[in-house]
């Protein structure tokens, strides 16, 4: 086996953290208030609330960000026959929320030793260094404004380590987040 340079290292180390955040799955998930009868609404309006921060000055300062995740939601919601109404009260009032972190992923460095399954000898891992990236949160929900209560919520959450710089790249990202979360609502019919 051939060694490899410092500077060979590197670049490996950077193409296999450019794979992994490539390639980083989302976790979606959905949370449904028992007993709501989803036929029932039909119709809906975004609540009027105060811009929340994030927890990254760069997707706070985007307002493409902020349009696009409501532009994304809207056209999700149409798809499964809901109208957007900006005269009267709509059955259901939309909020959503985003959030960024750094999260911290030991890469192996939490279990130094590795079993081999071929020759069941137990190998250390060589290139087990932890790394940081920036996680993401998005989650929506649906308030029932007939009783001012959720009954629906969404989030997806994943890495999204390089796309807060890339507004490509976000847009594409915000896309595949929001169909996912709004696969999880209960179908109206």
């Amino acid at each position: 086996m051939m060694a490899l340079s410092p500077l060979g290292r590197l670049a490996t180390v950077a193409l296999a953290g450019l794979a992994f955040t490539a390639c980083a799955s989302m976790d979606v998930r959905s949370f449904v208030e028992r007993g709501v009868d989803f036929t029932q609404f039909r119709t809906y309006d975004w609540a009027a609330t105060e811009a929340r921060a994030t927890g990254d000055p760069r997707l706070d300062n985007n307002p493409f960000f902020h349009e696009r995740v409501r532009a994304d939601v809207e056209r999700e919601l149409a798809k499964r026959g809901f109208e957007k109404t900006t005269s009267g009260t709509p059955d259901v009032q939309l909020h959503y929320y985003a959030s960024v972190t750094q999260e911290l992923n030991l890469n192996g460095m939490d279990q130094p030793y590795t079993l081999n399954a071929t020759d069941r000898a137990y190998t250390r891992c060589n290139n087990c260094e932890p790394f940081v990236y920036d996680a993401g949160t998005l989650m929506v929900d649906l308030v029932d404004t007939r009783t001012n209560r959720l009954a629906w919520r969404g989030w997806a959450e994943g890495s999204i380590d390089g796309m807060v710089d890339n507004q490509e790249w976000m847009e594409e990202r915000i896309a595949e987040s929001v169909a996912r979360i709004m696969e999880r609502l209960p179908r109206r019919f």
